[in-house]
């Protein structure tokens, strides 16, 4: 019966791996999978990653391949397959599947692993990339504090967990940058797929005078959303540009591509120049922007949009670093 039972999950992992849509390979052609946490529709962190692996496909030839909504229980098995199965890059987007990647990478010395959002290297082939999450924060910070009316701001993150606490960090050193009178209240849904749990954390922020809140929770932001809409709420985006569907309530989103840091990668192995390191990427790379303001186009001042545009060019520029606010 045991025996049977492997034979069926092995089974189950073929079937898997067979039905991903990858592309026809060359014999020379290089190959990229991702494993993601969440769903590729959650116009946030899945999303980015989903949207630079097609990038480099397209702009690289590339073969790519992608794991959705991966639970930590199936880490490590499905890193395993893509290896096995051949694949030359493989990447875990979020630092939670650093521990698997290094586990595996040492049976697969040919292989290159990547995770995001954290800075673990492990020699001969594991690396990493993270986004600067503090400096994101802070550039939403220095906007909320610039358009609240009431003069109490919020941030709701998903999980705590490393990136989106710097996340928050930043944000409330953005506000007390503009205005140190400035109430911020931040909080954490404990989820990244919760949508009821936003909305109804959105709605208790809003019961203490919150009238702008930075949604940074993936899916959960959809939540966010429908309270902010029934709330008059204004929302700013994290990761991905949450104001395309919603351009009612979401003035602007810092929005993260990392189709520059796939694209280095990438690029470093083809060359065969791969190293072994830990990447912080940020706006002075072009990893990070400001999303359209769309509908608040002529609702936001000139003068404000001046202060936005001038901490966001002092950040590209170096002249202004995030870690002198930061309060640890």
């Amino acid at each position: 019966m045991k025996k049977i039972s492997v034979i069926f999950l092995v089974l189950i992992m073929v079937l898997s791996f067979a039905s991903i849509k990858v592309g026809a390979a060359e014999d020379d052609q290089l190959s990229v999978a991702i494993l993601l946490p969440g769903p590729i529709s959650d116009q946030g962190w899945n999303m980015v990653a989903y949207n630079a692996l097609k990038h480099v496909e397209e702009e690289l030839g590339v073969k790519t391949a992608y794991s959705e909504q991966v639970p930590a229980s199936d880490y490590e098995e499905i890193f395993r397959g893509y290896a096995s199965s051949g694949y030359d890059i493989i990447m875990g987007h979020g630092f939670e599947f650093g521990d698997a990647a290094k586990k595996v990478a040492k049976d697969f010395k040919d292989k290159k692993f990547i995770v995001t959002s954290t800075n673990i290297t492990q020699e001969p082939n594991v690396a990493s990339f993270r986004i600067n999450d503090a400096q994101s924060g802070f550039v939403q910070g220095v906007i909320a504090a610039l358009l609240t009316d009431t003069g109490t701001v919020g941030t709701l993150g998903g999980m705590e967990i490393p990136p989106i606490i710097n996340q928050q960090k930043g944000f409330k050193a953005g506000v007390k940058y503009i205005d140190e009178d400035i109430e911020v209240i931040s909080s954490y849904t404990g989820s990244f797929h919760d949508v009821a749990k936003g909305k109804e954390m959105t709605k208790a922020m809003a019961e203490e005078g919150v009238d702008i809140i930075v949604a940074d929770a993936d899916q959960t932001n959809l939540g966010v959303i429908e309270a902010a809409k029934e709330e008059d709420l204004l929302v700013l985006g994290s990761s991905g540009d949450i104001g395309k569907n919603n351009p009612e309530v979401v003035v602007t989103s810092l929005v993260e591509d990392f189709s520059v840091a796939f694209e280095t990668v990438v690029k470093e192995v083809k060359k065969g120049n791969f190293k072994v390191k830990a990447y912080e990427l940020g706006i002075k790379d072009d990893v990070v922007s400001l999303a359209p303001y769309r509908k608040f186009e002529d609702e936001i001042s000139e003068e404000n949009k001046e202060k936005i545009n001038e901490v966001v060019e002092k950040f590209r520029s170096g002249e202004l670093s995030v870690d002198e606010y930061l309060e640890y």
